[in-house]
């Protein structure tokens, strides 16, 4: 499997190319930037024996020796770089979230399926063992009644933000935001375990420029509420509970690494702690996964994870303009 990096910013930096030294079934034929940052990806390039750099992506996406492109560009041309790769016949990993809007998710699945390519959202979480863990282990906690997911992490970005220096995160006509940043990984985990909400309310503290910089999304299941809270303005403990009449999950941290849940029985008293997933870097098992399936064919699987992706953008977009947070693609 040949893939073609898109993108010289921390995600791939720091994300994306350590974990791929992890995942030797991947090479890294290419790297493609703007040209004003073709400089970086040649550095990029030495430091990871990268043979090729592009900044032209037609000129990229007509090499036949490239399977899949990777796309770790601005929220806002996700939709436009992977409509382009499809196109062009290529499979993609875009990063979360996926696109602006569902019609976009939507069109994009469509597409997709139609041309018989494999199209793999990058959320984390949905590929690691402890995910799946927690799947299982739900029918043990007997009738679900609450699910509380908080991800509050202080931004680096954010203290130019209050100086009046607004980046691509804090900038809604680039589709940031902590709604579409870190709480899409609760949204990702929420809907991932139960499917879509009935309802969906959001409530953020909104920006001098109209971003939501924090916020809570309140979601109404059959039987239970959920709630998802995430912060770039503020920090506090990240966690997840599931809340069952039998007993309860807690994830112990960031549910992006989720690199540890305890389960609690009520009856029983029984208290048990999952630590299953394998690799320190938390992007390695989903490289891994997305090679898998590919290699294997599994097309129902990855169209499994899209509906999920459709689904996530629904709320996350019912939310969004709830809350009056207008994109550039609106």
């Amino acid at each position: 499997m040949k893939l073609a990096i898109l993108g010289t910013g921390f995600i791939v930096k720091e994300g994306a190319l350590p974990a791929l030294k992890n995942v030797p079934e991947i090479e890294v034929a290419a790297i493609f930037a703007l040209p004003r940052s073709k400089e970086t990806a040649e550095a990029l390039a030495a430091k990871n024996e990268i043979p090729a750099v592009y900044t032209d992506y037609d000129e990229l996406l007509a090499n036949p020796e490239i399977d899949f492109v990777y796309i770790g560009l601005v929220n806002s041309v996700h939709y436009e770089y992977t409509k382009r790769a499809l196109l062009a016949g290529k499979n993609v990993i875009v990063e979360k979230p996926f696109a602006s809007t569902a019609a976009e998710v939507a069109e994009l699945r469509d597409l997709a399926l139609s041309k018989n390519l494999y199209v793999f959202e990058a959320v984390t979480l949905r590929y690691l063992p402890n995910f799946a863990a927690i799947r299982e282990a739900l029918p043990k906690l007997g009738k679900i009644r609450a699910v509380v997911a908080n991800y509050s992490q202080y931004s680096s970005r954010y203290d130019k933000y209050l100086a009046g220096e607004v980046l691509p995160v804090f900038d809604p006509q680039r589709s940031g935001g902590a709604l579409y940043d870190i709480n899409i990984y609760n949204l990702n985990f929420i809907i991932g375990l139960f499917g879509a909400p009935a309802e969906v309310q959001y409530t953020a503290n909104i920006g001098f420029n109209g971003v939501d910089i924090s916020g809570l999304v309140t979601m109404k299941y059959d039987g239970f509420f959920a709630t998802a809270l995430g912060a770039k303005d503020s920090e506090s403990p990240s966690f997840v509970s599931i809340q069952g009449e039998k007993g309860y999950v807690k994830v112990l941290g960031a549910p992006n690494e989720l690199t540890a849940f305890e389960m609690h029985l009520r009856n029983s008293g029984e208290i048990t702690k999952y630590e299953l997933n394998k690799y320190s870097h938390r992007m390695v098992h989903e490289f891994k996964e997305f090679e898998r399936i590919y290699r294997e064919k599994n097309f129902n699987e990855m169209r499994d994870w899209l509906d999920v992706s459709l689904a996530v953008l629904q709320t996350a977009e019912k939310a969004r303009k709830q809350a009056g947070i207008v994109f550039a693609c609106d």
